[in-house]
């Protein structure tokens, strides 16, 4: 889904207007990356008024085809801006663009972050206690955001439990696909059966990312400068998000360092424990691990979905679907399936 020059000139009279003050764009073209959504590189250069001079900036829109688990831009705006106000490292928000008549669509505009995110990158450097414990205390800064008033209404409380949630949640969407996946159904009935005991305090949920992982922050040098793309952000365990990044899904292929493929564990929960006051549970993480090589095997399925269906044709959507059978393994590798258990 591209961008005509007439969506271009309405874009800089958008942005005109907001800025009360001529704008000029000097570039504007896609990045890579941005499976579920859009990122687009924005320059511009703003003439006068309370913001003059020149500024890097991302524009974020929908993509052509829906993922379920996406929040809309306006949602993911107002969450992104929460952040950002509790004292999260996240790129500075700036405008929502609600009308679809300016480039065919929602979507919002941040500034752009120093340094480098892709993943397969990421884990090629050497191991980083530091960096790995700084992203531990990102993430007990996020567990602790709470929403004053009707900020982020729109999000659901767990209702049962987060996990037996989740189960649910995942099921229905895989029901959906209409695909024959006993791999997934035998790892969603595992999760059903093991479901860890509903947290005893309001306060053991939390507000999630979900979507916590390399690939999903940017590296300037050894500093961290922000965590990307909170459009799956929600209520949870805070176990979630800490098996998410844990995963070896994402751990692009640097099994040995099992926080990210990009250290060890221990820094990353020490951090962790450290800025919440929380102690890790290992085996509620173990369980959250089988959760997360579920869940993204669910939206790899969604995403192949995409492109067969004939809505977004995209190599990258089409090659999603072929890391689903390696998930499908690891879902069968932790829960035992291969040693007796299945009997």
């Amino acid at each position: 889904m591209g961008v005509n020059k007439d969506a271009r000139d309405r874009l800089r009279d958008f942005l005109t207007k907001a800025a009360e003050s001529a704008v000029t764009i000097t570039d504007f073209r896609r990045l890579p990356g941005g499976a579920v959504q859009e990122n687009w590189l924005l320059d511009i250069t703003v003439a006068g008024g309370d913001w003059p001079g020149k500024h890097n900036l991302v524009l974020r829109r929908d993509a052509a085809t829906p993922v379920a688990a996406s929040h809309g831009r306006l949602q993911e705006f107002q969450i992104l801006k929460l952040a950002h106000k509790t004292g999260v490292t996240v790129p500075t928000p700036c405008l929502m663009g609600e009308d679809p008549a300016v480039i065919g669509g929602p979507f919002f505009i941040m500034h752009r972050l120093t340094g480098e995110a892709a993943g397969h990158r990421l884990v090629k450097r050497p191991p980083d206690d530091a960096l790995v414990g700084a992203l531990g205390a990102e993430l007990a800064k996020i567990h602790a955001i709470r929403p004053e008033g009707k900020a982020l209404s729109f999000l659901d409380r767990p209702q049962d439990s987060p996990a037996l949630d989740a189960v649910a949640r995942y099921r229905h969407w895989l029901d959906d696909l209409g695909a024959a996946c006993p791999a997934l159904e035998w790892g969603l009935r595992w999760l059903e059966l093991k479901a860890p005991e509903k947290a005893p305090e309001k306060a053991d949920v939390v507000f999630c990312h979900r979507d916590f992982r390399t690939g999903n922050y940017m590296v300037d040098g050894s500093r961290m400068t922000g965590i990307l793309d909170w459009e799956f952000a929600g209520w949870g365990e805070p176990e979630e998000d800490l098996a998410w990044f844990c995963a070896r899904c994402w751990r692009f292929g640097a099994d040995e360092r099992e926080a990210g493929g990009i250290a060890d564990r221990k820094p990353f929960y020490d951090a962790y424990e450290q800025a919440s006051g929380r102690t890790i549970d290992p085996a509620r993480i173990a369980f959250w691990e089988v959760m997360a090589h579920v869940r993204w095997a669910v939206i790899a399925c969604q995403q192949a979905a995409r492109h067969v269906c004939g809505g977004e044709e995209s190599l990258e959507l089409a090659l999603t679907a072929h890391v689903v059978p390696e998930l499908e393994l690891e879902v069968l590798r932790l829960t035992g399936a291969g040693e007796g258990e299945a009997a």
